[in-house]
């Protein structure tokens, strides 16, 4: 391409007739110009590209490599028989040629997959196989998704675009108007259906559209009897590389989600990078995530610590997969069993641990409240002495809301682990040199987690119904696995970094708490159904220790902001350690011997904030 650009650019200088007396050289400098620039596209990674993608940066390296080319060949020519008949025009000529013979033919191929000069004229035909859509949101999204169906990468044809910006209303987007805002939803369904394109879909293009407007948007589509999908992946479409784009089903995390928070990446880093890191309860819904966070901010080595056989597998298999280049070991234990947790910890030596083993099915453990001390509390206590006799920096404890005058079993054994974690925390502040932190961290409900009510009430929809919802009235705080885990991360990197929160507990901001009836007709409308017509939901009644309201805070815990946004700190009551070690060993030999009655007292008596929830509503009516 280089020889011809700058025979191209002799004959446009001199014309035919004149372009003849050159005719001597022109092979020499041919020969001269062909390795240079065949080392230039070499270096510029010109080879690598796909044509049919290209795109602004592979176009501005074509410039640069141009531009590199023309600057070695013409001062080697000048040097080798001092530009004679060559006037001093052609190098920018050939500067010109160059880029337009390298780059013309990529424009070209590129126009044709997305539609030939249709798509450069706007002027656009119904496609035939396609289903026609509206889009919404006007933005960066839209315009990466119209290009990729332009050039047949997704069987949909976008009729319309609606945006709540009113500067972008009127305009228009690859040849598609933004017709109007999405309150005008229904007028546009209906003009286009008496023109005979009616939308058999609605598409989200926007990155981030708040949960409350997609709420409202879900009410209006099924009311238009619509299904409503969103762009997933929208750094596959910036690249450009994709070759078949789909969409994905609105789901109920979208409904819920909040803002991504701005975090600390570095720090959460910091925290991991090149350290051992133990997860213990790995297999579940807490551990895995965690355990795929931690992963991708590459520990030294990652220990999971799980008693399921089939958690631990299925985990090790997808961390393996993705990460084959980190170190893993599995330990198969059960963190009750002292011998065993100290077995791990001499063997792996660990930095940091996450401590999320626990057992946290509320009605199942009102059933079976000693296990529930044995996991809870007594598996906390193992896992955080060891940390202290094997040098742990830090360890993490994950908790949850249902610690907070708990009305259940769960919730107490829960706040029992806290108070030990606290203790210890407050003890190690004392010591002198290395001494092992100890980062609580409280939230509340995690969307899809095992046993939670949003697999429920999926399970429910593919029967048929109905949605069995325990209390009209009854709420939840709810947050994305990811998020919760992300959060986690955080709190215990900025928790080195202060001194101030020594038996402290961190508190995740969940937002405002959902009611449960609400979640469930959202899911139903996400099914395409109607609540109450085709779906019924059915109150059944609260279970056993279960609450009405969930909470954050004790009435008595003072709240402060850090400087993390989303973590706050708490400073609940404390428990002197000598005090709370006896009473834990008092209470580990009720349970081992299941004398349940004696389990139950001394637990009420130890978080003397326990009441059921019964007992709980006695007390507030009177």
């Amino acid at each position: 391409m280089a020889p011809v650009a700058f025979i191209a650019a002799l004959m446009l200088r001199y014309g035919l007739v004149g372009y003849e007396k050159t005719s001597g050289f022109w092979l020499e400098a041919s020969a001269m110009l062909v390795p240079i620039a065949a080392g230039v596209f070499f270096l510029s990674g010109l080879h690598r590209g796909v044509w049919r993608y290209v795109s602004m940066r592979d176009l501005s390296a074509i410039l640069r490599a141009a531009v590199l080319v023309v600057l070695i060949f013409f001062p080697l020519l000048f040097a080798y028989n001092r530009l004679e008949d060559v006037p001093r025009t052609v190098p920018f000529i050939n500067l010109f040629v160059l880029i337009a013979l390298l780059a013309g033919p990529r424009l070209l191929l590129r126009l044709a997959a997305e539609g030939g000069v249709g798509a450069l004229t706007g002027r656009r035909r119904p496609l035939p196989g396609h289903v026609p859509v509206i889009l919404v949101g006007a933005g960066r999204g839209a315009e990466l998704f119209l290009r990729e169906i332009d050039r047949g990468a997704a069987p949909y044809d976008p009729v319309a675009i609606l945006d709540d910006d009113s500067g972008q209303i009127g305009r228009t987007i690859r040849g598609r108007k933004v017709v109007g805002s999405l309150a005008d939803l229904g007028d546009v369904v209906e003009t286009l259906g008496a023109r005979g394109r009616r939308p058999q879909r609605v598409i989200v293009t926007r990155r981030r559209l708040e949960p409350d407007m997609l709420r409202d948007l879900l009410q209006r589509t099924q009311d238009l009897a619509l299904p409503i999908s969103r762009v997933p992946d929208f750094s596959a479409l910036e690249s450009g590389v994709t070759d078949r784009v789909t969409v994905r089903e609105i789901d109920v995390s979208d409904l819920l989600g909040r803002p991504q928070k701005a975090l600390d990446r570095d720090a959460m880093r910091g925290l991991i990078s090149g350290r051992r890191v133990l997860v213990t309860g790995a297999g579940g819904s807490i551990g895995s995530e965690l355990v795929r966070q931690i992963a991708a901010l590459a520990p030294a080595s990652l220990a999971l610590l799980e008693l399921s056989e089939f958690a631990l597998y299925t985990i090790e298999q997808e961390t393996g997969e993705s990460y084959p280049e980190l170190e893993r070991r599995m330990y198969l234990a059960d963190v009750r069993d002292a011998e065993r947790v100290a077995n791990v910890f001499a063997d792996f030596h660990p930095e940091i641990v996450f401590h999320a083993a626990a057992l946290k099915h509320v009605p199942l453990m009102e059933h079976n409240p000693d296990e529930a001390v044995l996991t809870n509390v007594i598996g906390t206590r193992r896992v955080a002495d060891a940390c202290i006799r094997h040098d742990v920096d830090v360890m993490v404890l994950v908790s949850s809301d249902k610690a907070v005058n708990p009305a259940n079993v769960m919730g107490a054994t829960k706040r029992l682990a806290e108070a030990y974690a606290q203790s210890q925390d407050i003890d190690q502040s004392r010591e002198s040199g290395r001494a092992t932190r100890f980062v609580t961290v409280r939230f509340g409900n995690v969307l899809g987690s095992t046993g939670s009510v949003v697999p429920l009430f999926q399970r429910q929809l593919a029967q048929g119904g109905p949605l069995t919802v325990t209390h009209p009235d009854i709420t939840r705080y709810f947050m994305t696995i990811r998020e919760a885990v992300e959060l986690v991360l955080a709190a215990a990197a900025g928790s080195r970094l202060r001194q101030d929160d020594t038996g402290r507990i961190h508190v995740l901001d969940m937002g405002e708490p959902v009611r449960i009836q609400d979640l469930a007709r959202m899911m139903i409308r996400l099914a395409g159904l109607t609540p109450d017509r085709d779906i019924r939901i059915e109150y059944v009644g609260l279970r056993p220790g279960e609450k009405l309201h969930e909470e954050l805070l004790h009435s008595s815990e003072k709240l402060d902001q850090t400087d993390i946004e989303g973590v706050m700190l708490a400073s609940p009551r404390v428990v002197e350690r000598q005090i709370l070690t006896r009473a834990l060993d008092e209470l580990a030999g009720h349970a081992r011997a299941r004398r349940t009655d004696r389990t139950l007292t001394l637990l009420r008596e130890l978080v003397p904030e326990y009441k059921e929830e019964t007992e709980r509503q006695r007390h507030a009516s009177s």
